[in-house]
């Protein structure tokens, strides 16, 4: 594998890899429900063109046949009813067995939602307003510095105090100016490197305060609100939970979000009974070559299976599409699922308007948490401005349409992935094409959705 490669994969990737008062007491969790059971009641199932339907079948045996990826699980929900469910393709290559639509995937970047969602609850139960200093609620950042000058040959390097604070919502908009071990600038990959901050992904050991607390002794990479940077700000957010909630971010996690949404396989560490469902996670060799990850340095391709203590609300979990869908279904219902009501509508509707004002997310502006499609970034046909998105990356995809009432999802499990980085838009090119927009079925008929393996 390239060098390059085996420092990528220490970390994670969003989308552009190309992602108050008292709460009143907690109604009792659902019975499991799964992205199938996540309905719209009073409307129809859609019309889906079973030919045009094809598309998406045609697509993933395409790559799957040729190895670019070995399997992809798609899953596709309009008017909170399943249109599309399938696994194709294989889990494990060597062994021939067959991917399933209930195995569990590291979601990596994709944890970032979760954690904003958990936080915005908090912001619903009025225990912060989004402009406060984060140094109000975690006193390790009351000292704010930005980086001046980095000497790449020691690493030693100067500092300027901040102009302002970091708040909390720059965390959430990744606007703050904290950066990344090994994906981030050259700068902060020594930076980083050298205090031993961990990227999320493959550190089990540990505890999110300490590493929280000495990510504060250093300095930003630029004023709090200047530029974009994409980074640690939402493992911080996890931290700003476990303060203001008294509790270890998976507990909060489990009893605020998976189980009311009855996410059952969500996990930052699974247990013993759901590790033999884990999907084997893949890369490429030098010559683009599909081939099964091995351990690089202390990161192990298996670890969800390790009892971890480090919890990364940037990129710690793993879980299924169908878990993922029902979270996403919450968010397209404004903040409720089968009778859970998670946040409030308002809340939902500031998550995915534009939090970052004139700054750019590449081509696209960003919310609390979501990258956003506008009408001049609208460039997959079909998608509707007003739309939003990230992903993880070991190659999982997920976006929410409001102006189709639609959520989409495309699991992979493999990084990097130079023969399959495009799987992505031409899925939700796929996805489109595959039903008529404004047209519903007829009383008591039912959409043809593909339900593939279980």
């Amino acid at each position: 594998m390239k060098k390059t490669s085996l420092v990528l994969l220490l970390l994670l990737s969003g989308y552009g890899a190309t992602a108050q008062v008292a709460a009143p007491p907690r109604k009792a969790a659902p019975k499991a429900a799964t992205a199938a059971k996540a309905t719209t009641a009073s409307v129809a199932p859609p019309v889906v063109d079973p030919a045009e339907a094809q598309r998406i079948d045609k697509l993933l045996e395409e790559y799957t046949a040729a190895n670019r990826v070995p399997g992809a699980i798609g899953l596709v929900m309009r008017d909170g009813q399943v249109i599309y469910r399938k696994a194709v393709g294989l889990d494990d290559v060597a062994a021939q067995t067959t991917l399933k639509t209930d195995a569990i995937v590291r979601i990596a970047s994709q944890t970032k939602a979760i954690t904003s969602v958990g936080v915005m609850m908090l912001y619903d139960e009025g225990k912060f307003q989004l402009d406060d200093p984060i140094s109000k609620y975690l006193p390790a950042f009351s000292k704010t510095w930005v980086l001046g000058y980095l000497n790449p040959k020691d690493t030693v390097y100067t500092m300027v105090p901040a102009k302002s604070p970091v708040t909390i919502r720059q965390l959430l908009s990744h606007t703050s100016g904290i950066s990344y071990p090994a994906i981030g600038s050259k700068d902060a990959v020594m930076m980083y490197a050298k205090a031993k901050i961990p990227s999320g992904i493959g550190t089990p050991s540990g505890t999110l305060a300490k590493s929280m607390d000495d990510l504060a002794k250093l300095p930003l990479l630029h004023e709090p609100g200047q530029r974009f940077t994409y980074g640690l700000s939402v493992d911080v957010l996890g931290r700003l939970i476990e303060v203001l909630s008294g509790q270890p971010l998976d507990q909060y996690l489990r009893r605020r979000i998976f189980e009311p949404l009855g996410m059952k396989d969500t996990y930052f560490y699974l247990p013993a009974d759901k590790q033999a469902r884990l999907a084997k996670l893949y890369t490429e060799d030098n010559t683009q070559k599909t081939v099964p990850m091995q351990p690089i340095g202390n990161m192990s391709p298996d670890y969800p299976k390790a009892k971890g203590t480090y919890f990364s609300g940037g990129a710690g979990l793993s879980s299924t599409i169908d878990d993922y869908a029902a979270f996403l279904q919450m968010l397209l219902n404004n903040g409720n699922l089968n009778g859970q009501r998670i946040l409030k509508p308002a809340t939902v509707a500031l998550m995915t308007q534009n939090q970052i004002g004139t700054i750019n997310q590449g081509d696209h502006k960003f919310g609390l948490g979501f990258s956003l499609t506008s009408a001049d970034n609208a460039i997959v046909p079909g998608l509707s401005p007003g739309s939003y998105e990230w992903g993880g990356i070991f190659g999982t995809t997920y976006w929410v349409d409001p102006k189709e009432k639609l959520v989409a999802l495309i699991y992979t499990q493999k990084f990097p992935s130079g023969t399959s980085h495009d799987l992505g838009t031409k899925f939700k090119a796929a996805v489109y094409q595959s039903f008529v927009p404004d047209q519903k079925a007829p009383s008591g008929v039912a959409a043809p959705a593909t339900t593939g393996t279980k």
